[in-house]
């Protein structure tokens, strides 16, 4: 592409100025937003709208005259195509060396249209950078998504190139025929190593990858994301990517987040037997429950931290550690101790490297895969859920060796030690760290735009699209002011926080209330999850089987409502109303939850159940979208990132749902329903509230 950008006429660029993407226009309009914004002139839902609207009107003159010069030049190769047949018929040397240029001059029209199509990719994603910055939005993810997903999107029919394949392939087949055999038809589909011995094919076969590189980025933000993501990738960023990448080394990762969730539900349908053999009451099982949520509120901030500097030592660490603690667990019951018992939680809850393995599927894993990697993250938590109480209803049993004893009680445990040791001997071999990022060589990433723009820009020959580069006319001062003032700051304004204090004060209402309603949903699922043993065998009389099936079965609703949610539900309604109904369908769920005159049935309480078990997967699957949008980008990265502060928003609500279940068991278990579920209703309605009065920020 350099050496094309060098043979480009001016006068062609020229021909083509109208239809470029107006970046000076946009970026001035961005300013003049912000100004008003300030001044209460305009309010965000305005802004938002006017500068979608604009963008439409851009991208639709780009399309427009692509599918125009696309469809010159395949009349032209239509024309070619009649002389080809004639030649054919008659071979002549010297006309077949005119229809090879003929070829080849489509060719190089074609790649003047591929260098469009990537000035225009590169202006939209920097004027899209731009408006984030500025305002603090995830706007990128809002405009691409609902744009991308349209059934008649003009996003997709630019940056998919269809059309563009099908030209390049009948130039490459027709010269490859030229060429090779002079006339005798050889089909490049039959002989693929003949398909593209000429310098124009593989100049345009190069631009296309290039294209793709630029482009990628639409179809990755088009989809729901639940790895908290950086700014939007660029070409030299995923090759060191690409570096670190061992698919290994990513399995492991996600083995780790299965075997985690496993060991949190393992002990649910039998943490209020276990409290009742070590002489406690029914009801510590929420403290027994809830010690591992209070260890992982600290084991998250420092797994964030080392996974700076590693993946190894915090996942090896890990393993030790929840090795540990459920040998204390499994050894609780002939040692007759409530207090080795929650210490074997805690351990259990230290060991907690949910943090690692998001890290690494965000910096090591390139974006190309990032999203079936999330998808694999989702889908191994969600069937660890599942596979935890499922695994519990298997142990009933009863028996000793030696002086251990084998039960329904310590069994998880120890098949949670055999699993551990597994998967630590499998890490030590088979895991391998990836290389650190040299971060002094690191340059901001509006460089990396690959060296054709780069070549392209410095020679004047974009100025109506890029003109905050170091070819702009001395006319332009004024901008160009801003600009440099705005370089010198990138750094510092990606630069990741160094302390929660820090990062608190980058959360804006709309980041505040949509952790909240994390907080909320979290909240009202542990309290359903924790307390289902209790509540069911003082209404029910479930034996823990019952209790185990019932639990896994709510675990499997999971991935099949996060597929609907995100194939479906996500295309028909915007986020923000499916995650206000989904808060109201979690708050109808508690309401049918309460025990109040009539006699508590089983159809009542699993069909309340369900209903606030599967509104809280669908509001926490769009809360996580909204919350990527919203978050300011300096949070994307760092130990104190969006990811860990979501973390702790929904581990501090395990921990205080699993202590308003004990505190709640000293006024008895008849009362341990009702008393439960009214901090639940309260937090509930305070965040469809709050939900309520952010409601036109969310995009």
């Amino acid at each position: 592409m350099v050496a094309f950008g060098k043979k480009l006429k001016e006068s062609q660029i020229q021909d083509w100025q109208g239809y470029y993407i107006n970046y000076k226009m946009l970026k001035k309009k961005v300013n003049r937003y912000a100004q008003q914004l300030e001044v209460g002139a305009e309010d965000h839902s305005y802004v938002l709208k006017d500068f979608s609207r604009m963008l439409d009107t851009q991208i639709e003159k780009i399309v427009l005259f692509l599918l125009e010069q696309q469809g010159q030049l395949a009349s032209r190769l239509s024309e070619l195509r009649e002389q080809h047949d004639e030649i054919l018929q008659q071979p002549d040397g010297s006309k077949i060396s005119e229809l090879q240029e003929a070829y080849r001059g489509v060719g190089n029209d074609l790649l003047r249209l591929l260098f469009f199509v990537e000035m225009n990719a590169t202006g939209l994603r920097k004027i899209l950078k731009k408006f984030d910055k500025r305002f603090g939005y995830r706007f990128t993810n809002y405009y691409v998504k609902t744009r991308a997903n349209h059934p008649y999107s003009q996003l997709r029919q630019v940056f998919r190139h269809v059309g563009i394949g099908a030209v390049v392939g009948a130039i490459s087949r027709n010269l490859a025929d030229l060429q090779a055999h002079q006339g005798n038809y050889i089909s490049i589909y039959d002989q693929p190593a003949l398909s593209h011995p000429d310098p124009v094919i593989h100049s345009i076969k190069a631009a296309v990858n290039r294209l793709s590189n630029s482009t990628n980025f639409f179809e990755f933000l088009g989809k729901h994301a639940f790895i908290m993501q950086d700014d939007l990738p660029t070409p030299s960023e995923d090759d060191g990517a690409e570096q670190r990448y061992h698919f290994m080394s990513l399995l492991l990762n996600l083995v780790n987040t299965f075997l985690y969730m496993v060991n949190t539900y393992i002990i649910v349908p039998t943490a209020d037997d276990y409290s009742l053999s070590l002489g406690a009451a029914a009801t510590v099982c929420g403290v027994v429950i809830g010690s591992m949520a209070v260890a992982q509120v600290f084991s998250s901030v420092y797994f964030s931290a080392w996974s700076n500097r590693s993946y190894l030592r915090p996942l090896v660490f890990s393993s030790v550690v929840l090795l540990i603690g459920n040998t204390l667990y499994a050894l609780a019951y002939d040692l007759n101790s409530i207090a080795v018992l929650l210490v074997g939680r805690l351990f259990c809850g230290l060991g907690s490297a949910r943090a690692v393995n998001r890290r690494y599927i965000s910096d090591c894993v390139p974006h190309k895969l990032r999203m079936q990697a999330s998808a694999g993250f989702v889908s191994a938590s969600a069937l660890g859920m599942a596979c935890g109480p499922a695994l519990a209803s298997l142990f009933q049993t009863d028996f000793k060796i030696y002086k251990l004893t084998f039960n329904q009680d310590t069994l998880p445990g120890w098949i949670m030690v055999l699993s551990w040791i597994v998967y630590l001997l499998w890490l030590w071999i088979s895991f391998r760290e990836p290389p650190q990022e040299i971060k002094e060589n690191r340059t901001p990433r509006e460089v990396h735009a690959g060296s054709s723009v780069n070549y392209t820009v410095e020679n004047g020959f974009t100025r109506p699209l890029l003109l905050n580069m170091e070819s702009k006319q001395q006319g332009q001062n004024e901008d160009q002011e801003y600009d440099d003032g705005e370089e010198d700051s990138c750094e510092k304004a990606h630069k990741p926080v160094t302390s929660i204090v820090s990062a608190y004060r980058l959360l804006t209402p709309s980041v505040k209330v949509q952790l909240f309603v994390y907080f909320m949903l979290k909240y009202a699922m542990e309290i359903l999850l924790a307390e289902a043993s209790v509540i069911t065998a003082y209404y029910f009389i479930w034996s823990t089987s019952s209790v185990a099936i019932f639990l896994a079965c709510l675990g499997l609703t999971v991935l099949p409502v996060n597929i609907i949610v995100g194939t479906y539900i996500s295309n028909m309604f915007e986020e923000r109303q499916v995650l206000l109904a989904s808060e109201i369908m979690v708050l109808i769920g508690i309401l049918l939850s309460f025990h109040i005159g009539i006699p508590y049935s089983v159809p009542q309480y699993v069909g309340s159940a369900l209903i606030t078990f599967v509104s809280a997967e669908v509001l926490e699957g769009v809360n996580l979208s909204l919350l990527s949008r919203v978050m300011s980008s300096r949070l994307s990265r760092g130990t104190y990132n969006g990811g860990l502060l979501s973390t702790e928003a929904g581990t501090l609500a395990r921990v205080i749902a699993d202590g308003t279940i004990t505190l709640s068991g000293y006024l008895g278990v008849g009362r341990l329903l009702n008393v439960t579920l009214i901090p639940s209703l309260f937090i509930c309605i305070t965040s469809i509230i709050a939900t309520c009065f952010t409601y036109n920020s969310l995009y």
